[in-house]
C-alpha cells in the first residue's frame, strides 16, 4: 500500500505569527512583569528566540505590543453594544457594572509593567460613556438624571471598587454596587420636590449638613 505524501504545512504570516507571540506574552507579563526572559516568551509560543527578535526587533517592542493588545479598549465597547436595551434597568445595570469592572480589574492586574505612560483620552470616556447611554435611553424617562450622566456615575463605581488601595478588607459585589445605583444608601432614589432633588428649582427647602461638632 502505498503511503499517501506529506504535505508541508502552510507557512504562517507574518501579521500572524505577530500576534501568536503576543498572545503568548500577555499572560507571562503578567506573572513575571517586564523581567519576563526572551527565552520564556519563546517556550510559551513555541518557538526559537530568534523568531521572537526578527518579528519584533527587540524585546521591548513585544513588550509594549502585547500592553497595547491587553488594554485594547474595542472588546469592552463591543461587549457594552452587545447589551439589549430591551432589558429590565436592574439587568441593565448589572451588566454594564459587571463588564466596567471586569475591566478596570484587568487594567489594574497589569499597571505594574505599564508604568507611567499617558493617561486615557477623554474621548475615548466620552465613547464609553455615550455606549452606554444608548442601552440606558429607553428608561430616560424614570432615571434622575440623564443617561450619560449616570453612565459616568456606572464608571466611576467601577473603577472605584476595583481599586486595591480603596477596597482593603472591603469587597462590593456587582450585586451592592447596582443596588447602591438604583436605590441608594436610604431606601429610596429622590423625587421631584424632595429636599435631595439633584434640581435644586424643585427642591422644597435647603436640607440641614451635620457639622463636625453636630456629629461628635
Amino acid at each position: 500500500m502505498t503511503a499517501e505524501p506529506r504535505t508541508r504545512a502552510q507557512p504562517m504570516q507574518a501579521e500572524d505569527r505577530k500576534a501568536m507571540i503576543v498572545d503568548a506574552v500577555i499572560p507571562l507579563l503578567l506573572q513575571h512583569g517586564r523581567s519576563v526572559t526572551s527565552r520564556q516568551i519563546a517556550e510559551a509560543a513555541g518557538i526559537a528566540e530568534g523568531t521572537i527578535f526578527r518579528a519584533f526587533g527587540d524585546k521591548e517592542t513585544l513588550v509594549q505590543a502585547a500592553i497595547e493588545k491587553y488594554l485594547d479598549p474595542e472588546p469592552l465597547r463591543e461587549a457594552l453594544r452587545s447589551i439589549d436595551p430591551a432589558l429590565a434597568l436592574e439587568h441593565k445595570v448589572r451588566a454594564i457594572l459587571y463588564l466596567l469592572r471586569e475591566r478596570f480589574n484587568s487594567v489594574m492586574r497589569i499597571m505594574p509593567v505599564v508604568g507611567p505612560q499617558r493617561p486615557p483620552i477623554p474621548q475615548a470616556r466620552g465613547e464609553f460613556a455615550a455606549i452606554i447611554a444608548r442601552v440606558l435611553e429607553p428608561e430616560a424617562e424614570e432615571l434622575n438624571w440623564p443617561p450619560e450622566r449616570v453612565a459616568h456615575l456606572l464608571r466611576l463605581l467601577s473603577f472605584s471598587s476595583a481599586f486595591p488601595a480603596l477596597n482593603e478588607g472591603i469587597e462590593f459585589s456587582i450585586d451592592d454596587l447596582a443596588t447602591m445605583t438604583l436605590v441608594g444608601i436610604a431606601g429610596s432614589s429622590p423625587h421631584v420636590g424632595s429636599p435631595f432633588s439633584p434640581d435644586p428649582r424643585t427642591r422644597t427647602s435647603t436640607p440641614s449638613i451635620p457639622t463636625e461638632a453636630s456629629c461628635s
